[in-house]
């Protein structure tokens, strides 16, 4: 026997499911069978795809017995394909995804508390260790001779050694702690089976034994004579729910395979369920989670769309099965007219399962437009989780880009909540040439910025655009129906308010601009007036073709390139400090204010001066 310890991530994170989650601990018993049914969806795609299986024949089954005599146990068994040395030491004793173990270290302590955590991120089998004071696994691979044993108190080690099992497959031994002796019970299991398993595509028995009462006769005592009957009964449908007719499923069954497949103890917000005919037979049955998953911006994310194909599992770890932009989606594709033993390199470029793709996004972004205009109340909920997805969307997705556009939400300078630029299109004032929005900025940075109170003032609404790829993706798009979308904090905007005085007075304040442009030499590229600013001396913009600072930052942090950038200064003609630089023929006072400007105008934007020292010391030579 061999024993070994628990990698450090499963230490944590048993220690997290035994002290802090799982209050709603009969969930166990859902991750169990669900993990014994992907054993044997993987055993069936093996025996049709892989030489060494191929025509394995086998009856797939799932069965649950318990004891209540005694030490109370609960078994779980399956005859899927089944694991050897490696894959109980691979799966049992180790985390392998970043993502699992980034996720982790990031949870805060009310997370720690939350009971829908563990099936997220796919180790429910540790969810074990709530209800039992020692899990036994027996098990043999397919195509292997030898059988091997694991076992646990889930402290801070396991062992394994040989053993012996008739066929392939697995068998999980619970040897129940007090928590979890109230599973030993018939009827607590059978409830247990069909709320969360119903609709496991194999058949779920339960074995129990059944005592019987004979009544007309009596034994020496004069009781009943007792009879026991061992039995062995199909608990689940064990029918595919999404194969099923639509109008045959209720709105209740639906949530409940959705909880029960995908590892989610929330209803989700919404679901598609299309069954199509034609050239293509397929059907699909996608849900959006009421929340986004908690790995949707990690690279190693968990794709949640599984393919079937004739209802046989094909996989559930293909990234392409739909765009990027909708990893968030979870739910079942299945087609019949893929081959059986399609490899996920063909599915990438075969023609059918490139027309389910294509017609399954358009289908969803349908879907999520008819919300929109329908059930405003549920979109505003979709959009507060998926909002920057669809806006990736917009920048990877070019065939969608219209529908993409009108599904998309910003903030607004004078709106609550988001608002969409149909919206934002029916509000704009007569006569005005763009849909304006200012990016390059943290939400709250943006809204403080001198140039929105001035577009306010003026009557003009602007969309803040606080995301991080809202840069990217707003420089990819351009117009909407055939108005131009401008940034208020790049040169392109500048004459878009300006009268024939301001245009006289811009002409008249010449010199003031060379002179401040003078004495900041290097640091700008430019300085011009401005017939926007109102309340603030100066602001930051940038050229058409340049990055805005916040892109500049990204850029950095990935690694990029990134030559230095100057900005513009945009000064108030009519504010008092300019007019002091105007009046001066101090050339240090003229220098030193001029830099003070640009440095807040640089805060404004939420940057640091770039040499915060010399900002203090020009600060203080002028306030003395």
């Amino acid at each position: 026997m061999s024993s070994r310890k628990f990698k450090t991530e499963v230490a944590d994170l048993l220690h997290l499911i035994i002290h802090s989650l799982y209050s709603n601990k009969e969930i166990f018993l859902r991750e169990l069978i669900s993990n014994a049914s992907d054993a044997i969806d993987k055993l069936r795609y093996l025996s049709l795809t892989d030489e060494k299986l191929k025509g394995f024949s086998f009856n797939p089954r799932i069965d649950i017995s318990f004891t209540e005599d005694g030490e109370r146990t609960l078994t779980i068994s399956d005859n899927g394909i089944g694991m050897n040395e490696d894959d109980l030491n691979d799966n049992l004793g180790t985390i392998a995804s970043s993502g699992t173990r980034k996720f982790l270290a990031s949870l805060t302590e009310d997370q720690k508390k939350d009971s829908n955590l563990i099936g997220q991120f796919g180790v429910g089998f540790y969810s074990a260790f709530m209800v039992a004071k020692k899990i036994t696994v027996i098990s043999r691979k397919a195509g292997e001779d030898d059988a091997w044993k694991w076992e646990s108190d889930g402290e801070s080690s396991y062992s394994i050694e040989k053993a012996e099992r008739n066929e392939q497959g697995s068998t999980i031994i619970l040897t129940l702690n007090e928590e979890g002796e109230e599973f030993a019970n018939r009827w607590q299991l059978e409830t247990l089976i069909k709320k969360y398993s119903d609709n496991i595509a194999y058949p779920i028995y339960l074995a129990y034994d059944q005592v019987h009462y004979d009544n007309e006769k009596k034994d020496e005592n004069g009781n009943a004579v007792k009879t026991t009957e061992h039995k062995v009964e199909q608990i689940n449908s064990a029918s595919a729910l999404w194969k099923r007719p639509k109008s045959s499923i209720k709105d209740e069954e639906y949530k409940e395979f959705y909880k029960n497949s995908f590892y989610d103890s929330d209803d989700p917000l919404f679901y598609i369920h299309t069954q199509a005919e034609g050239t293509n037979e397929y059907t699909t049955l996608f849900y959006i989670p009421a929340k986004a998953p908690f790995d949707m911006y990690y690279a190693d994310y968990r794709p949640g769309v599984k393919l079937y194909v004739k209802r046989v599992y094909i996989t559930d770890d293909d990234k392409d099965l739909l765009p990027v932009y909708l990893r968030f989606v979870r739910g079942i594709i299945d087609s019949e007219d893929l081959p059986l033993n399609v490899s996920r390199e063909i599915l990438q470029e075969n023609r059918v399962m490139v027309s389910i793709r294509n017609a399954s996004v358009k289908k969803l972004l349908g879907e999520f437009k008819k919300i929109s205009e329908n059930n405003p109340e549920l979109y505003s909920k979709f959009i507060a989780e998926y909002n920057r997805p669809l806006k990736e969307g917009l920048y990877s997705d070019y065939s969608n880009r219209e529908t993409l556009m009108e599904l998309v939400r910003f903030k607004s300078s004078t709106e609550d909540g988001y608002v969409s630029l149909k919206d934002y299109k029916s509000r704009m004032k007569e006569g005005q040439k763009a849909i304006y929005y200012i990016s390059g900025g943290k939400e709250e940075v943006l809204r403080t910025s001198p140039l929105v109170a001035a577009y306010r003032e003026k009557g003009y609404e602007v969309l803040i655009m606080g995301d991080d790829i809202d840069d990217i993706v707003i420089s990819q798009i351009g117009e909407y129906d055939k108005t131009p979308l401008k940034a208020i904090n790049k040169a392109g905007a500048l004459d878009d308010l300006k009268s024939d005085d301001d245009k006289a007075k811009e002409e008249a304040k010449k010199p003031v601009a060379e002179k401040i442009k003078a004495a900041l030499g290097e640091r700008v590229k430019d300085v011009v007036i401005s017939s926007r600013l109102t309340d603030t001396p100066a602001a930051v913009i940038f050229s058409d073709d340049d990055p805005s600072m916040q892109m500049q930052r990204l850029m950095k942090q990935m690694g990029g390139e990134m030559p230095d950038i100057k900005p513009m200064l945009e000064i108030n003609p009519d504010s008092p400090v300019i007019a002091k630089i105007e009046k001066s023929s101090d050339d240090e006072f003229v220098k030193s204010l001029s830099s003070v400007i640009l440095d807040q105008a640089l805060i404004q934007e939420g940057v640091m001066p770039s040499n915060p020292a010399e900002f203090a010391a020009n600060l203080t030579k002028l306030l003395s």
